[in-house]
């Protein structure tokens, strides 16, 4: 099994993308993405996550983090993208969905033997370790002007779903380990 694009160390930072199948537009409900966010908050209280920048779109969601304590980064992903996918299914299910039978039979489709009755996410993390500090902020600038890119918003930290807002000193819905940017990269629009 190759081990390009998958987060197999200990110590390293990665920046990770995580993506739908079909890059279905799922996470548009602040109950699914609430779910997402109380996810990561438990993966950084148990599981050993540290999160440096984060950002969570309607199909993908971007995170550069590392492991801490003895974990392995793509174990923690890995139960992160089950219970993600167990619960947001759930919830299409059993909560009002206008787009139901649609999302359900393109997840049925693109199950398989290992994927019982849904595929949820896209197979891997696309994991690149973060290698230098210019290529560092390039990807926390990249996740934090991702809404902005798209049109979501004028101001990265407009974005509640990312951590632009920590990065500017606001009040934040999930914590991240804020770094430090070094004089000659800055970062974008602060």
């Amino acid at each position: 099994m190759s081990t390009k694009y998958k987060a197999t160390t200990t110590e390293e930072a990665y920046f990770i993308t995580i993506t739908t199948v079909g890059w279905i537009d799922v996470f548009t409900r602040l109950n699914q993405k609430g779910v997402i966010v109380n996810a990561l908050n438990y993966c950084q209280k148990n599981k050993g996550l540290e999160i440096y920048a984060y950002c969570i779109m309607s199909s993908h969601i971007h995170i550069f983090c590392k492991a801490t304590n003895g974990f392995i980064l793509s174990d923690v992903l890995r139960d992160f993208k089950k219970f993600i996918s167990k619960k947001i299914v759930q919830q299409i299910q059993t909560e009002p969905e206008s787009r139901r039978e649609w999302m359900l039979e393109l997840f049925s489709k693109e199950a398989s033997d290992r994927h019982k009755n849904f595929k949820f996410w896209q197979s891997g993390n696309n994991a690149i370790e973060l290698y230098n500090e210019k290529f560092t902020w390039d990807k926390v600038n990249y996740i934090n002007d991702n809404p902005v890119r798209s049109g979501l918003v004028k101001n990265q930290e407009d974005w509640v779903y990312s951590s632009a807002s920590n990065y500017h000193g606001k009040k934040s819905i999930l914590s991240v380990e804020i770094i430090s940017a070094p004089l000659n990269y800055g970062i974008k629009k602060w």
